[in-house]
């Protein structure tokens, strides 16, 4: 795990890539001043422990780049992931000293982090941001919610095209795009780690998204690119009614 000095990457908070949907959205220029002086980078590298569950908490951050895991190691050693986190989204809980999960970089990652006990005294201070992050817990409350009927009610191919149309969407936002039609994105997710997620075998994985592609679902350009001709045609394949899938 690498701390980078702010001024190594971007200083300006304006310029960020998910300044629209972060914790700091709803910020005025004087309280991005403040989180400018709080904030550091840090770039961690896949498969990373970037926190431990039950461990002291002692950052709280934003995800720049990268997919980050949450999961719970059972007694007898078997893990279970619980969620995934896609830039824009939020690590740690203000106000709890301890990380409720382990929280393990799934891909390369970019952190902007800020030290838990600062950010706690600048919520009580700045109700913007408390306010925001008050509406993303809520927001991943009703994804843990959709979480749990992908992996108990859902087909494999369902649960594929879930995940495949949360990220697309999630992209497309973090771009500004409204485009509801054709969306390419890249993957960056493994196999291994989309398996792992669903709780499907790796070559269930392979398999439907092989069947994807050859129905026209999907376009596949290398090891990581993914084009969607027709979103409205993933959400059908999800599952979800076309104007009401919960996609954060």
């Amino acid at each position: 795990m690498t701390a980078v000095a702010s001024s190594a990457l971007r200083t300006d908070c304006q310029d960020c890539p998910i300044r629209h949907r972060a914790v700091c959205a709803r910020c005025e220029p004087a309280e991005l001043r403040t989180l400018e002086a709080m904030k550091s980078y840090r770039r961690v590298d896949a498969g990373e422990t970037i926190l431990y569950a039950d461990d002291d908490m002692p950052i709280v951050a934003s995800i720049v780049t990268g997919v980050v895991s949450l999961s719970r190691t059972l007694e007898d050693g078997r893990r279970q992931m619980v969620g995934l986190l896609l830039p824009s989204d939020f690590i740690g809980r203000p106000g709890r000293a301890e990380a409720p999960f382990d929280v393990v970089a799934a891909t390369d990652t970019l952190l902007c982090q800020f030290q838990r006990p600062a950010f706690e005294d600048l919520l009580e201070r700045t109700p913007s941001i408390a306010h925001r992050l008050l509406d993303m817990t809520l927001d991943e409350l009703d994804a843990a919610r959709e979480w749990m009927v992908l992996l108990g009610r859902k087909t494999a191919r369902e649960k594929i095209s879930s995940l495949l149309a949360i990220i697309a969407r999630r992209q497309e936002r973090l771009a500004g795009s409204t485009d509801q039609g054709r969306i390419v994105f890249d993957l960056q997710l493994t196999r291994e780690t989309m398996a792992d997620y669903l709780g499907l075998t790796i070559e269930t994985v392979s398999r439907q998204m092989t069947a994807l592609r050859k129905d026209g679902v999907i376009e596949l350009e290398g090891t990581r690119t993914i084009k969607v001709p027709d979103y409205a045609r993933l959400l059908d394949e999800a599952g979800y009614d076309n104007d009401g899938a919960p996609l954060s």
